[in-house]
């Protein structure tokens, strides 16, 4: 190796320049590293903080010299040992389907609640059956008999709502008079056996109104004869046929003439004792019919020759 001359000012200034260089390095190292009075740089592992070197006091004014190794030995002194946090780099990362995207969840419409039907109690009186079931309209009093179980002489029969004098035979049947009134109009009636104070009751029955049956003729015309004895025209609406009929006839098997009048004629139904009045028609003014037949001249005696 060769040696430096420095009794040449050119290799002095060399090696100040050398001096000055190195220094340089480390006070950049230095300032990279750790900064001058400043937090530890962001980048990197987070370190503990660095107690920061006291400088000595001089007595009075006079400055020390600045030596190289003595500083170096304070830097050495500020350097701590960094242990990184550990990590483990054995759990395998998962795995992600790069198809799967996110669908917002659609609204769960509720199905509407049915409530539960609360159970109907079971009357206390059975009512089983009501006889007559079936009745016609218009027809008279009648009494109507009901059959069940568990009847006291408290229990009334009713027709509509409307209380009935009832008569208690036993504790299986029961009697009252059902008034012409309540069925003067057919449809249905509602039957039910209860006490005043609705304490004891039965489920509800029902009694059927039919409409009654009625003639089924037509009143077509009126014959007066010199006895006073009428005649009636009527016409069968089934078969077109012209009957006779005079007070008293029974026509159709039940129906007997009663009244004849010019306007209307009166039946009664000799089975269920119901009136029914049937009113002057025009009747079948078709080929054959006694209403188209010319009415036969009698000649009066002023005509006859001389």
């Amino acid at each position: 190796m060769q040696s430096t001359d420095l009794s040449k000012p050119g290799e002095k200034k060399k090696l100040i320049w050398a001096g000055v260089l190195g220094l340089v390095a480390i006070v950049f190292l230095w300032w990279t590293f750790f900064g001058f009075g400043s937090s530890a740089p962001t980048t990197g592992p987070r370190t503990a903080a660095v107690p920061q070197p006291t400088p000595r006091k001089l007595p009075g004014n006079a400055s020390a010299p600045a030596d190289p190794t003595q500083q170096l030995t304070d830097l050495l002194a500020t350097i701590s040992v960094v242990i990184p946090p550990t990590v483990n780099t054995n759990v395998p990362e998962p795995r992600r389907n790069i198809f799967a995207f996110y669908e917002p969840a659609k609204g769960v419409v509720k199905a509407a609640e049915t409530p539960t039907p609360t159970p109907t109690p079971t009357p206390p009186v059975l009512l089983a059956a009501v006889s007559p079931a079936n009745v016609y309209a218009r027809t008279a009093d009648f009494t109507i008999e009901a059959a069940g179980d568990k009847f006291t002489p408290e229990l009334r029969i009713y027709v509509d709502g409307r209380d009935l004098q009832t008569k208690y035979r036993s504790p299986q049947q029961l009697s009252a008079t059902v008034p012409a009134s309540a069925i003067s109009n057919p449809g249905t009636r509602q039957i039910t056996v209860r006490s005043v104070d609705g304490r004891l009751y039965s489920t509800a029955l029902m009694l059927n109104v039919a409409p009654p049956p009625t003639p089924n003729y037509t009143y077509i015309g009126l014959i007066s004869t010199r006895t006073h004895v009428d005649i009636a025209l009527l016409q069968d609406t089934s078969s077109k046929a012209i009957v006779n009929a005079q007070r008293g006839d029974v026509l159709g098997g039940r129906f007997r003439l009663t009244s004849i009048a010019d306007k209307e004629l009166v039946f009664v139904d000799t089975n269920l004792q119901i009136k029914h009045k049937l009113a002057m028609s025009e009747g079948d003014k078709g080929v054959g019919s006694p209403l188209t037949r010319p009415t036969p001249r009698v000649d009066a005696e002023d005509d006859e020759p001389h």
